[in-house]
């Protein structure tokens, strides 16, 4: 059983807070507590999401095929914001089932299929699109074989489309199992830890919450060839329990003036699964021992650069410094004039780079992204952001975004401030901080918007959303960046140890150009993050769950210290050779980490994704990879240069100036 942290939180003094929560709350259930219980008898109706695929990664609506509808019309549930912006279109469906009732169940029989619903559902049998059910917010989940292994899928296909033949055959019978386990209230209980939240329940909610729990919801799908003409006339009426056929001559095909019937079947067993671990058979890692030779390849890195940092502190600059100060001022004037290295632009260090503006920008969206991806996966290792709750990690991450735009501001106008030595200016470098990073993915998503409208897909974002997004932006993110901004002009400035130049003093020409050695420095970074990188992308687009914040948020501690080593050995390289415009280079020393996370997204794209097919499946892959590898450039980059300024900032403060 795998959980955020690697280890499930369950120890006793867990426990324990929780019934003292439960004593100060007198009984009453807590916030996350989405537990339900079922009489024998109760009816439950499962719901359907989008059809996906991973050749197309194309959402379409359920309904957009010719299936059996409920009784009472198609209602949508209520979405969140991460729901909508990840294409979920969650509705009901007729699929009833009644708790510990076992059946046989005949739905509906079509129309004659026409031309239109025959190309449709051909299509979508041969691109591989899977209908995604849930019953009780649990996922229908399938079982494969390969190799021996039983692999869990969740959803079904939506048809079968042989190699060696022309036709296709559509799933038209369902057979459920469903999982219950029996809860009986008794006295104080804790419900609904780990993957579902955490609740309590009362003695006074006993009788209520006696009942059946739906732990496991799984299906097993065939086609099988009706006779529309003896099918009941009634939704709902039972019928004899049938066998899946073998023969592809029973096989439901797909072909006009055809009449499907669609059945399904329900089995109900008892199982010893208790509720907060009904998840664990959708977030079984595999591979647990790939996770952590990442981790341990990291750690070798991590020690590797620690070393260099070390010689550079402990032996060259610390040796240099402490020669310098026990000259006399007239051997210091004349060793000044026999030194080289980093001693020589001592003068031009903290002289303003080129577009400054633009650099002040980018760190303060980095700040905003790394604080937004930090507390995120933080508050996801706990356990806060359970993939039953859907949509909420991408809800968390943009309101944490918008909210952490005043920590933007506040980076992004100190560092002007700083550069400039005035404030003056701080209000245009804040809206820019606040338009910069979601200016570029506004521009990716509309130009991909338009691409997915084009293809009448779910994935599509709605108009109203838009203005919702844009409506966020505008009234929380602007003016908390403008806020932090305003905080920036009042914050003590950062006072420089050594004065600058009028002058700036000529650099000397190099053997090889300087950006060879930043974009090589990438490479470390990039070495500490790639492996769960390849997990990430594929639990995306190959439609996993992806719930191993534990190891993710390990990786990205160690990346932090990568990239903070990496840009403080390159700045210092760069200063011994009296490179004095260390600014920029110390960004992309880390920052260049994201353009082998692109190319490494391409390399998966044709390699490894060889099912995503047609060029507006590609294209899509690619903007959102993209968006991904900018987002890490902003990070990474902001991570190298405040720990090479603070490295230089401390560096000079011990040379002695008169």
């Amino acid at each position: 059983m795998v959980l955020p942290l690697i280890t499930r939180w369950k120890s006793l003094t867990t426990l324990a807070y929780l019934v003292l929560l439960l004593e100060a709350c007198n009984g009453s259930y807590l916030p996350g507590s989405y537990m339900h219980t079922y009489s024998t008898g109760d009816e439950i109706y499962a719901k359907v999401n989008s059809l996906t695929s991973i050749e197309t990664e194309l959402p379409f609506s359920y309904y957009s095929l010719p299936y059996c509808q409920p009784q009472g019309g198609i209602k949508k549930s209520a979405e969140n914001l991460g729901e909508l912006l990840m294409g979920d279109q969650i509705d009901n469906s007729p699929y009833r089932f009644r708790m510990n009732v076992n059946e046989s169940v005949y739905l509906c029989t079509t129309l004659p299929l026409n031309e239109h619903e025959v190309k449709l559902l051909k299509q979508r049998s041969r691109d591989l699109y899977q209908v995604n059910m849930n019953l009780d917010n649990l996922p229908a989940l399938r079982y494969t074989s390969q190799g021996g292994i039983k692999i869990p899928w969740t959803g079904f296909p939506v048809g079968y489309s042989p190699q060696e033949g022309h036709d296709d055959y559509l799933i038209n019978h369902l057979k459920f199992t469903i999982l219950s386990h029996e809860y009986e209230g008794a006295g104080v209980e804790i419900i609904g830890t780990g993957e579902e939240g955490m609740g309590v329940i009362s003695e006074a909610d006993k009788k209520k919450a006696s009942g059946y729990e739906i732990v496991g919801f799984e299906v097993v799908y065939c086609s099988i060839k009706y006779d529309p003409e003896k099918m009941p006339k009634q939704m709902y009426e039972n019928i004899a329990s049938v066998s899946c056929p073998q023969e592809l001559d029973k096989f439901q095909i797909i072909r006009e003036k055809e009449r499907v019937s669609f059945t399904y079947e329900v089995q109900f067993v008892k199982s010893n699964i208790r509720w907060p671990s009904r998840w664990d058979a959708y977030l079984k890692m595999e591979g647990a021992r790939v996770h952590w030779f990442s981790i341990l390849n990291s750690l070798m890195v991590i020690f590797f650069l620690a070393g260099i940092v070390f010689v550079i502190f402990l032996r060259t600059v610390r040796r240099d410094l402490t020669r310098y100060e026990e000259l006399d001022k007239e051997a210091q004037a004349q060793m000044n004039e026999e030194l080289s290295g980093w001693k020589l632009v001592v003068g031009d260090v903290f002289r303003e780079p080129n577009n400054s503006k633009l650099l002040c920008v980018m760190v303060g969206d980095g700040v905003q992204i790394t604080g937004m991806a930090a507390v995120t996966i933080v508050f996801a290792a706990l356990g806060f952001m359970s993939p039953a709750s859907r949509g909420m990690l991408l809800t968390g991450m943009i309101l944490l975004y918008l909210f952490l735009g005043i920590a933007a501001g506040y980076v992004g106008v100190r560092m002007w401030r700083t550069l400039k030595g005035t404030s003056e200016g701080w209000r245009s470098v804040s809206w820019l901080i606040s338009c910069f990073f979601p200016g570029i993915v506004f521009v990716i998503l509309t130009i991909l918007n338009f691409i997915l409208w084009g293809s009448n897909s779910t994935g599509a974002i709605p108009i109203s959303l838009y203005f919702i997004l844009l409506s966020l932006w505008f009234c929380i993110s602007v003016p908390l960046t403008l806020l932090g901004g305003l905080l920036g002009t009042r914050a003590k400035p950062i006072q420089y140890p050594v004065r600058t130049n009028q002058i700036s003093r000529e650099i000397p020409e190099r053997k090889y150009p300087s950006w060879l050695l930043v974009l090589g420095a990438g490479t470390l970074p990039f070495g500490t993050l790639f492996i769960e990188l390849f997990f990430i992308i594929s639990s995306i687009w190959l439609g996993r769950f992806y719930y191993v914040f534990g190891f993710l948020l390990i990786v990205l501690l160690l990346l932090v210290i990568v990239c903070a080593e990496v840009s403080v050995v390159l700045t210092y390289m760069h200063l011994c050779v009296e490179d004095w415009k260390w600014w920029w280079k110390a960004f992309y020393a880390s920052g260049s980490v994201s353009l082998y996370v692109f190319l490494y997204s391409i390399k998966y794209l044709v390699f490894d994704l060889q099912s995503l097919s047609g060029s507006v499946s590609a294209t899509l892959y690619l903007g959102y990879s993209l968006i991904m590898a900018i987002a890490i450039m902003l990070a990474t980059g902001t991570i190298g240069l405040l720990a090479s300024f603070y490295f230089v900032h401390y560096l000079f403060s011990s040379v002695k100036i008169d």
